[in-house]
């Protein structure tokens, strides 16, 4: 099969090399997949970079995709083969062969039916920051009703974090930082939206919810964010976060969020509960089934050209994901 690969990490176009591997074979629980789209992501870009040293003598990145199901292992039912997938978790710790290639084997845990409306490059979307999304937004429990933050409403997990909670029945309150993005975010489902660089976002908070704060949120910068984010949130709120580039050692005023009776916690979706990874999956395929989703394709790109999907990651400023197509 075509694929790409690195054996040592670097610039896009230094590294990773373009060329034949064995296509591999389906093992017990697996199925083989014929990717159509690989989504790249920052994780995939950064290690492609360097941010952590290299575990494996070669690795093919990128950790989501969507294909077709052309063969299974054993202990796998038939019925799988030619069913149309999203997957997650290609390329990633304690793996080392991702998306960017023409077949993938995975256990058939990782893969979710694609609905029929919806195409392979939208499919190759949704992974990692869609589900990432789902746990930060439900980690605390159901939202329906409730009245839930999300800051970075127009970025790739925001965005699914907005739609996913206007779905749910929440009412979704977005930051962002330009009129673009704030058009992005309501057409999310975002009822209320914030310019966090032009507005004081707790005291926009504070008016929307008449004093009381919100119930919950979805945090890309904690470290960053942490004052506006506790001035934001109601006495026995919740915190979900999955970044926090802005301090990656941030101080946390432990008094004020114990006084909150808060409840913070990091999202890191390798290591998240299976139970809700898999609900996750169930629940995003049945969202993106109704046909009110916005499944955002920010460039697409031959396998072969793989490093430019990485190149438009790493310059910044894109709506929706990097996709390449074997």
């Amino acid at each position: 099969m075509k694929a790409i690969w690195y054996d040592r990490t670097g610039p896009a176009r230094e590294v990773l090399q373009y060329g034949d591997l064995p296509t591999p074979a389906p093992g017990q629980g697996q199925a083989l997949v014929a990717i159509k789209a690989s989504g790249v992501n920052p994780s995939d870009v950064g290690m492609r970079g360097g941010s952590a040293p290299m575990a494996y003598p070669r690795i093919t990145p990128n950790s989501d995709g969507a294909g077709v199901v052309e063969a299974v292992g054993p202990g796998v039912p038939a019925s799988w083969i030619g069913q149309r997938v999203w997957f997650y978790n290609g390329q990633r710790n304690g793996r080392a062969f991702g998306s960017a290639a023409e077949y993938i084997e995975l256990d058939t845990d990782l893969l979710s039916v694609l609905p029929e409306g919806v195409s392979f490059a939208q499919g190759a979307t949704l992974g990692i920051p869609c589900m990432t999304a789902h746990r930060a937004l439900f980690l605390a429990g159901p939202v329906q009703g409730r009245t839930v933050l999300v800051t970075g409403g127009a970025g790739a997990v925001g965005h699914y974090a907005v739609q996913l909670a206007a779905w749910a029945g929440a009412t979704v309150i977005a930051t962002v930082s330009s009129q673009e993005k704030a058009e992005r975010a309501r057409a999310g489902g975002a009822h209320h939206v914030i310019d966090y660089r032009r507005e004081d976002v707790a005291a926009r908070v504070r008016e929307l919810t008449d004093g009381e704060g919100v119930h919950h949120v979805v945090e890309v910068d904690f470290g960053g964010n942490i004052a506006s984010t506790l001035a934001s949130v109601r006495m026995n709120g919740s915190v979900a976060y999955y970044a926090t580039k802005g301090a990656p050692t941030p101080v946390v005023p432990v008094g004020a969020a114990m006084g909150l009776n808060l409840m913070i916690q990091g999202v890191y979706l390798p290591v998240s509960p299976h139970e809700a990874r898999k609900r996750a999956q169930q629940d995003i395929t049945r969202w993106i089934g109704t046909g009110e989703r916005i499944l955002s394709v920010a460039g697409r790109f031959p396998l072969a050209d793989c490093a430019g999907a990485h190149e438009l990651v790493e310059a910044g400023g894109k709506v929706g994901t990097a996709v390449v197509e074997p």
